[in-house]
């Protein structure tokens, strides 16, 4: 049985999203869907490591695994932008709609998402001038300032190619498919988490911190889930998801996960897990607090 409409008032903005989508509800579209998605992805990343195996360099091939250099990260992280194509194709095909409809109203989107990221940026800036300074280890610098710079553009829009394509796949095609067949939030928002959740538990890189970072996931998952539809966009979701791994990414990362374009590396890695999982916890609160202010800077 079908159900239609918004579980409650606060969600009645999701509406926008999940009404394209409510023609072609049946899950069989939704699974086909999937199945698409899984085989442009897999299809174009292994057309794309066969390219760049073909240009010889072994430096850049042997990089690509961890994301050890620049090039290789900005290699890794447009390579998520398969996910968006694979999404365009099966809403195309199994729910005759187009990409937009799965973000949203366009000029809401851009807006929701500047006023979300501006929001965010002085939440960073304040946590910034708050101790410790150097989050209390002292930090290995990565790249050279000058260098960092140069790449910046590209490294910005690297992030957002990966943040906006996962987005657009978990909040987006599977957030409003299921939405559009299931009433309950706790289906719409909790499926897609949880698989979101799943793509994060690596336990060869991750240890024993491994089910908490799933756990951190997960719970990243909901409170985007939240954003998006109390929104009735994409934007808000993408912008902290943005935020977040701009930050992980480009600025201070771990020197064994994705470190290439970071500009400070931590003095340890994921094999530390005592220290790792206190900053995990720390990340928690973090992320609560930037869920709060996102949801503050919506209601300007």
């Amino acid at each position: 049985m079908k159900l239609r409409g918004p579980a409650h008032s606060a969600y009645a903005p999701h509406e926008t999203l999940v009404a394209p989508a409510r023609q072609y509800s049946e899950l069989w579209r939704l699974l086909a869907g999937l199945v698409l998605v899984g085989i442009v992805i897999i299809t174009m990343n292994l057309a794309l490591f066969a390219t760049v195996a073909n240009t010889g360099s072994v430096e850049l091939i042997s990089s690509l695994q961890g994301g050890s250099s620049p090039a290789a990260m900005l290699i890794l992280l447009a390579s998520f932008g398969f996910a968006t194509l694979g999404v365009a194709l099966a809403v195309r095909l199994f729910q005759r709609r187009g990409l937009g409809t799965v973000l949203g109203p366009r000029g809401q989107v851009i807006d929701q998402f500047w006023r979300v990221l501006s929001a965010l940026l002085i939440l960073g800036l304040v946590l910034a001038l708050l101790p410790p300074y150097d989050m209390g280890v002292p930090l290995e610098p990565n790249l050279p300032v000058l260098q960092w710079i140069a790449l910046l553009p590209f490294s910005l829009s690297a992030v957002l190619i990966q943040t906006s394509s996962e987005e657009i796949l978990f909040r987006g095609y599977l957030q409003q498919s299921l939405a559009a067949r299931f009433r309950a939030p706790w289906v719409w928002m909790g499926i897609p988490s949880i698989l979101f959740a799943a793509g994060h538990y690596a336990p060869n890189a991750a240890g024993d911190n491994a089910m908490l970072v799933a756990v951190w996931a997960c719970v990243f998952g909901l409170l985007s889930a939240d954003l998006t539809a109390r929104a009735g966009t994409l934007g808000p979701a993408i912008a902290m998801h943005f935020a977040n791994n701009a930050m992980a990414l480009l600025v201070i990362s771990l020197p064994d996960s994705l470190s290439g374009l970071a500009l400070f590396h931590l003095p340890f890695d994921m094999s530390d897990t005592g220290i790792l999982r206190q900053w995990l916890i720390v990340d928690f609160g973090v992320m609560i607090v930037s869920w709060l202010v996102a949801r503050l800077a919506l209601r300007r």
